[in-house]
């Protein structure tokens, strides 16, 4: 019997040549394999010089998915897209910029079980004290006059007026004292901004009065024994209404000018603040920061020389001394303005005064540091706007813009005020406001606490095409979802696409949409949130905590309707 050797080739020759031969060949199917979207990973930016350490307080942020809620169609049809990058991180989100005001004319405020669980609700972290030009005539470890101040005080125009002054252990109910204030910061879970009294320093009596602003400034430092991480240097100072503005040279001691400037307080500030760090070392405080006072915005014609000259009288002086700089705005003019115009101003001034300070900085080759709005508010007065609807939808859209401006640190005029026919700055009621009772919340009160509560630990990219008369900022939080805030500032409904790159949608959205109601022309007084509205003739609803959102399926897609001049605020789950 004969051996044949045959070779591998030989065999795959063969057997390619027998599979030619067969007349149509059955095809052996192909299962397609399934593209996979390149997801992006999140990459966190650098810490902009205008947050620095207000991002120290950074921490993580999650949002639990409700088992109750609404279930709701969503629109089939839109006239408007949003496309939001979820690896796109603008900046990471500080906690300091959901800050509030205090002051000393609105009671105890911490034996106000509602107030205190409201306030702890609304996360405001930050509570500024003891107010506005208050603090330059505040003493915070008296109960009376010292001896080292005048009787009367000079008005810009030369005019006196009585000396009203105002003191920490004052412990009578109508105002709150300075230990009333720490019970606050610890009832509500918030740090402190204290403003210490830099009008002593030019209105004092005594032989050294700036030694004598510098020690009662250190010792509130010791006083405080570390609780407080921000302070700063006086308020407004660049303004003539303010307590120390101009001064009777008569009764001043070390020669100081009539009227103040920017350059003598720059140099007042480096003393005081020097002192005032002595302090804190002695007591352990090792990272306090002390903010000083800028003028945010480029003059009028109109305004005083002073505001003309301030930043750049200041800045060569103060040199890199200040921690961080102290901005105020309220945004409108005082005048009866319309709904259109105050809902414009945010994001056209936040970006106008950022710049501005950013390029006086520059100028006068200071270093960019953190930035602080720390009063904030409007001054459209005349048809209540300042308790309206249309300012809870402004304060939401300041809060938006000073996150995509990296400010730092914001809080917001004030926890309460005076009614004065509705020109009140107050986020709750004085008890002064008729068939309202003391502590009521206003519409501004719902748009910030649901804008906290929908929004994440980092802001990200969100583009909106050339349709519509509305604003968005994008969110994510630390769990995955996506947070997204929407303001409509046009009087009929949106129907919006949501386009969501670099992101894998989750089974479900939620969303509470938050309108105005029909009393008080375009300023209602009311906030209604996914139907639901107050009891009373102003404010919103007492169950704000519990209400459901509404919610859908994202198997029909993720879009949502902006009812007309509302606030709109969405969570979309991940896979």
């Amino acid at each position: 019997m004969k051996t044949y050797k045959i070779s591998i080739v030989a065999i795959i020759i063969l057997g390619l040549s027998a599979c030619s031969s067969q007349e149509n060949p059955t095809p052996i199917p192909v299962t397609p394999t399934p593209e996979v979207p390149v997801i992006k990973p999140q990459v966190d930016p650098t810490v902009e010089n205008t947050v620095g350490f207000f991002m120290d307080n950074w921490s993580p942020k999650n949002w639990t998915s409700p088992t109750n809620f609404v279930e709701t169609a969503v629109p089939t049809t839109t006239n408007s897209t949003v496309t939001i990058d979820y690896a796109n991180v603008i900046t990471k989100i500080p906690t300091t910029i959901y800050g509030n005001n205090a002051n000393l004319w609105s009671g105890k405020m911490v034996t106000d079980t509602k107030l205190v669980s409201d306030l702890t609700n609304l996360k405001t972290n930050i509570i500024r004290f003891p107010g506005g030009s208050i603090s330059d005539v505040y003493f915070w470890n008296a109960a009376s006059n010292p001896s080292t101040v005048p009787s009367t005080m000079v008005n810009s125009d030369g005019t006196t007026v009585p000396s009203n002054f105002w003191f920490g252990k004052n412990d009578a109910n109508w105002t709150i004292s300075l230990d009333n204030y720490y019970q606050l910061l610890q009832a509500t879970n918030s740090k402190g901004l204290i403003t210490v009294n830099y009008g002593y320093a030019r209105y004092g009596t005594g032989t050294n009065p700036v030694q004598d602003a510098a020690k009662l400034a250190a010792d509130w430092v010791k006083y405080d024994n570390g609780r407080t991480q921000y302070w700063e240097i006086g308020n407004e100072n660049f303004g003539d209404w303010e307590a120390r503005y101009r001064i009777n040279t008569a009764l001043n001691k070390d020669g100081q000018p009539e009227f103040l400037t920017g350059e003598l307080y720059a140099q007042h500030f480096k003393i005081i603040a020097a002192a005032m760090r002595e302090a804190a070392k002695s007591v352990g405080n090792t990272n306090i920061k002390i903010g000083a006072v800028l003028f945010e915005s480029k003059p009028e014609t109109w305004m005083s020389t002073n505001n003309k000259t301030w930043n750049d009288k200041l800045l060569p002086t103060i040199l890199e001394e200040a921690d961080y700089y102290v901005l105020h705005s309220y945004f409108t003019a005082i005048a009866n303005v319309d709904a259109v115009t105050i809902l414009e101003t945010p994001k056209a001034r936040i970006n106008e005064f950022t710049t501005y300070v950013k390029n006086s900085l520059s100028a006068n080759n200071r270093q960019i540091k953190p930035f602080a709005l720390d009063e904030w508010n409007i001054f459209a007065n005349g048809s209540k706007q300042q308790v309206s609807h249309i300012n809870g939808l402004h304060s939401v859209l300041l809060l938006g813009e000073v996150l995509k401006n990296k400010i730092g640190l914001a809080a917001r005029w004030d926890l309460f005020n005076g009614w004065s026919k509705g020109d009140d700055h107050g986020l709750f009621s004085n008890g002064d406001e008729p068939n309202i009772p003391k502590g009521n919340p206003r519409p501004a009160f719902y748009q910030m606490y649901y804008f906290q509560k929908n929004m994440g630990d980092r802001l990200i990219d969100a583009t909106k095409d050339a349709t519509g008369n509305y604003e968005v900022y994008a969110s994510s939080f630390s769990d995955g979802k996506v947070g997204i805030t929407f303001v409509n500032k046009a009087t009929t409904a949106i129907t919006i696409k949501i386009k969501l790159n670099n992101f894998l949608t989750g089974k479900r959205m939620y969303w509470y949409s938050l309108v105005g109601d029909t009393d008080n022309g375009e300023f209602s007084r009311k906030v209604i949130i996914n139907g639901t509205g107050p009891t009373l003739e102003a404010g919103g609803p007492t169950n704000y905590e519990t209400i459901k959102p509404y919610s859908a399926s994202t198997t029909n897609g993720t879009n949502v309707t902006l009812p007309a001049r509302s606030s709109v605020f969405v969570v979309i789950e991940k896979q």
